[in-house]
C-alpha cells in the first residue's frame, strides 16, 4: 500500500465539473420564535468547505496527487472563498475560469444536534454555468492533454456539457465520469464510470423506485450497450461496490466502513482513490478496494471530507 501512495504522487491529475462552496452554519435550539413558528438557532460554529467537483479535487491531493480544477468559479465572495480553500491545499484553478455572469454555487446547511433544520442554496439556472467552448476550448484542451487522468464530475448543475465530453474524450489519457443521468448526456466510451445504486438503474433505463433486489446483470449490461464503460463501478452504501469490465459483472466488494456518520461526498473519494490507483498502475479490484478503504475513512466522519494515506493505513 504505501508503494502505491509513492506511484501517486508522480500523477496528475485534471478535474472538470460542478465546483460547488458547502457552508455548515452549527448549533443549538432551544425555543421556538414568537415571530413565527420556527426553530432558533444559537450559532456555534460556522465553517466552508470545498464541495462538488472541488471536493473531488480535495480528495486527490489528500491522497498525493498534483491537481487542477477546471469550473464554475464566480466573481463573488463564494467564489473567492472557494478558490481560497483549494489554494490552501495547493490545488490549481486557472484565473481564465472566474465568471461573472452566474454566481458560485453554494450550499448553506443550518444544523442542530446532527440535524439538518434547513438548507440555503444559491446558484442561477443549469444554462447559465455552460462553459464557452468557443473562448475556453483551447485552454481546456491542453489542460486536457498534460494530466494522466481527466475525472469529470457532473453535479447536474450545468458545466459538465456534451461538447465538453467530446473534447475530453478527444484529448484525454483516461477518463472517470461521476455521471448525473437526469442530464441526459452520452457519457460515451469513458475509461471509468462510477454511478451510485440509483444512478446506475437510471442510466440503465429502468426505474429507481423499484422495491426489487439489484438486478445487477441487466444493469450492467444496459449500461455497456448504452455508454460502453471500459470499466463500471457502481457503488451500493452498505452493499458495497459492484465492478463490472467490459459489460461482464467482475464481482462485489464489502463495505469497508466501521461506522457510517455521513455519506455526503463518498462518491467523490470513490472516483478519486478509483482513478489514482488505476493510473497507479493496480489492477481493477486491488484499486476498487483501495477506494473502498478510502470511503471507509470517509463515511465515518461528518460533512464532506476526505481520506489521507494514514487514515486508509490505520482502516487497513
Amino acid at each position: 500500500m504505501k508503494e502505491l501512495f509513492e506511484q501517486i504522487k508522480s500523477l496528475n491529475v485534471l478535474v472538470i465539473g460542478d465546483v460547488m462552496l458547502d457552508r455548515y452554519v452549527i448549533g443549538e435550539v432551544s425555543r421556538i420564535s414568537p415571530e413565527a413558528p420556527v426553530p432558533v438557532l444559537a450559532v456555534q460554529e460556522e465553517r466552508s468547505v470545498a464541495g462538488g467537483a472541488a471536493n473531488v479535487a480535495l480528495n486527490l491531493r489528500s491522497l498525493g496527487a498534483a491537481v487542477e480544477t477546471i469550473g464554475w468559479f464566480g466573481a463573488d465572495e463564494q467564489g473567492e472563498e472557494l478558490i481560497s480553500i483549494l489554494e490552501a491545499c495547493a490545488i490549481q484553478v486557472d484565473s481564465k475560469f472566474r465568471f461573472s455572469s452566474a454566481p458560485t454555487i453554494s450550499k448553506s446547511r443550518v444544523t442542530a444536534s446532527n440535524q439538518q433544520i434547513c438548507r440555503v442554496d444559491r446558484e442561477a439556472k443549469i444554462r447559465d454555468y455552460e462553459p464557452g467552448l468557443e473562448k475556453l476550448g483551447s485552454a481546456i484542451s491542453e489542460k486536457v492533454k498534460a494530466a494522466d487522468a481527466v475525472i469529470i464530475s457532473d453535479y447536474g448543475k450545468g458545466f459538465i456539457t456534451l461538447p465538453l465530453l467530446k473534447l475530453v474524450s478527444e484529448y484525454a489519457k483516461f477518463t472517470s465520469i461521476d455521471p448525473k443521468p437526469s442530464r441526459l448526456l452520452q457519457y460515451t466510451k469513458p475509461n471509468l464510470l462510477t454511478p451510485n445504486r440509483l444512478e446506475a438503474l437510471e442510466l440503465a433505463g429502468l426505474s429507481r423506485e423499484t422495491r426489487e433486489p439489484f438486478p445487477q446483470n441487466e444493469v450492467v449490461t444496459r449500461i455497456f450497450e448504452r455508454f460502453s464503460p471500459q470499466l463500471l463501478a457502481i457503488t451500493l452504501g452498505a452493499d458495497g461496490m459492484l465492478l463490472a469490465q467490459d459489460g461482464v459483472v467482475q464481482c462485489t466488494i464489502p463495505t469497508a466502513a466501521r461506522e457510517v456518520f455521513d455519506v455526503s461526498g463518498a462518491g467523490d473519494t470513490v472516483i478519486a482513490s478509483l482513478t489514482l490507483a488505476l493510473r497507479a498502475g493496480e489492477t481493477f479490484a486491488r484499486s476498487a478496494e483501495f477506494a473502498n478503504l478510502a470511503a471507509g475513512v470517509v463515511v465515518g466522519k461528518v460533512g464532506t471530507a476526505t481520506a489521507s494515506p494514514q487514515e486508509i493505513l490505520t482502516l487497513l
